[in-house]
């Protein structure tokens, strides 16, 4: 954490721990937010029940094992995920297991490759606005300098001013791509750059709030210093982040659970609430929801005494983004690639990894066969559109961003399937359920969580976690975590007030 003008978040006062009978917590869904939630619970003394449906824990950043038709025993995960060093409250969270922040590897780049032949890169780039701004006009081939008075400044200014929550009460009713064609950025700039990061939700800009869009770029571009590179993680997601936090939460006393999907929860029993799971119930005296949609939705459909009406239709109203599909390919020729590359313009293709690259199990699969290991992504895939049909477009792709690839035999493949992200519509942010509920000891966290701060994806799942934990344990007179965010509203006072004046001209 570099930046002089990231936010401190202030944790509740209280007492460092519990002291004598000290609460059971249920804490259902074992990704980011539900690990976040848990482990500071478990911290402060609190007897925390963690159950996850899954067989592992990191949710969709969770991994598991299969073996592959030469017989090579590897980890299969749902696809890759970035690091980026904005990410304070999960850098946090791992770093109970990692203070040498040695699971994680830069990549040397953000490469984002157009069909039409267009390059971008972060590389070697400032990482301060407006000198990064400045510094990508002069080397992008995407945004060009005659391009500028072709653009509408009103709104283009919006994106140096942007400003949590307000940004939601300004453009929250915008999709994405009507408020990109109201800045009118070039076409390529707008295909390559802005599609790219929107798809970063799983969804086409014409699905997705343009306040959002906005706050991705302040937090990634506009807002901090922390730059647009990234880190990996050095190991599967389970070796080297998961499977150690949840070591430590059973070494703190947590009860962890996996296998184990949670039914319904209802007010009363034992203790103030009864959890149902597949194989029994648990007595607790608060409840941390960090499961996602789709589960969220299922388990307070089928615990009718939750909340109030109110809540109970802001839950149902969550929505997920189109399917997605996440393939994996074990090659039997090296593809001498970058680790991570954007793509834009090449049929449904998103991305393309090459693991090998990076990861050191895929990495000895490498060095053993002579092979690589492969990865692609696409996202918001339309409904017209089947898994078979994905999967062999992808590969049709993959071959014309990597020509070499022609030449490859697939030793063995694996492909994941899956609609269960978040999608943030335009006009949905008002309605989204926030950490608090209208239960006091029920709280929800996750990345499908309204919070009035800059964050997104797993940092919005990890900074959501925290907040639940702080919220129960301010019930109970204990002291929280503080919280960390890039800057609240834009970095460069004389753009801000820029737009503002134009706003108000």
């Amino acid at each position: 954490m570099k930046d002089r003008k990231a936010v401190r978040i202030p944790a509740p006062a209280g007492r460092s721990r519990f002291a004598g009978d000290a609460p059971v917590v249920a804490v259902v869904g074992g990704g980011i937010a539900g690990l976040a939630a848990a482990t500071l619970l478990a911290e402060r003394g609190a007897r925390v029940v963690l159950c996850e449906r899954e067989s592992y824990l990191g949710g969709r950043v969770g991994g598991w094992r299969t073996r592959l038709a030469d017989g090579s025993d590897v980890t299969m995960t749902r696809g890759f995920h970035a690091f980026f060093r904005q990410y304070y409250n999960l850098r946090a969270l791992l770093g109970r297991v990692d203070p040498g922040g040695r699971a994680l590897t830069p990549m040397p780049d953000y490469p984002l490759w157009h069909a039409r032949g267009d390059r971008d890169s972060f590389a070697g780039m400032p990482t301060t606005a407006p000198w990064n701004v400045l510094a990508f006009l002069r080397r992008s081939p995407t945004f060009r300098w005659r391009d500028l008075p072709e653009m509408n400044p009103e709104a283009a200014l919006k994106l140096l001013d942007v400003s949590v929550p307000g940004i939601y009460d300004e453009i929250d009713g915008i999709d994405a791509a009507g408020y990109l064609e109201r800045v009118r950025f070039p076409e390529a700039a707008h295909a390559l750059a802005f599609e790219v990061f929107s798809r970063s939700f799983f969804a086409h800009p014409r699905d997705m709030s343009a306040a959002e869009l906005a706050v991705m770029f302040h937090i990634y571009f506009l807002g901090s210093n922390e730059g647009l590179l990234f880190d990996v993680a050095a190991d599967p997601f389970p070796h080297g982040l998961w499977d150690p936090l949840g070591q430590r939460l059973t070494d703190l006393g947590a009860d962890v659970r996996t296998g184990v999907d949670v039914r319904s929860v209802r007010r009363g029993g034992a203790r103030r609430f009864t959890v149902t799971t597949g194989d029994g119930a648990i007595d607790a005296d608060a409840v941390v929801l960090a499961a996602d949609v789709g589960g969220l939705r299922g388990i307070v459909r089928s615990s009718p005494g939750l909340g109030d009406a109110d809540w109970r239709a802001r839950v149902a109203g969550l929505r997920t983004a189109p399917p997605f599909l996440v393939s994996r390919y074990w090659l039997d020729t090296p593809v001498d690639r970058p680790g991570f590359i954007g793509t834009s313009g090449f049929d449904l293709l998103d991305n393309v990894s090459v693991l090998d690259g990076y990861e050191h199990e895929a990495r000895a699969w490498a060095a053993r066969t002579g092979g690589s290991v492969v990865e692609l992504h696409g996202y918001a895939i339309t409904s017209d559109v089947d898994e078979h049909e994905a999967r062999r477009r992808l590969w049709d792709q993959l071959t014309e961003v990597y020509p070499e690839t022609k030449r490859a035999t697939v030793v063995d493949e694996r492909h994941e399937w899956r609609a269960d992200c978040p999608l943030f519509p335009a006009g949905g942010y008002g309605d989204r359920p926030t950490v608090s509920t209208p239960d006091d000891f029920l709280v929800l966290a996750g990345d499908l969580v309204r919070i009035d701060l800059p964050v997104a994806l797993m940092e919005r799942a990890a900074t959501t976690g925290f907040t639940a934990a702080n919220r129960l344990l301010g019930q109970w007179g204990v002291a929280g975590t503080d919280l960390w965010t890039v800057p609240l509203e834009g970095r460069v006072p004389l753009l801000r007030a820029a737009a503002r004046r134009r706003r108000s001209a």
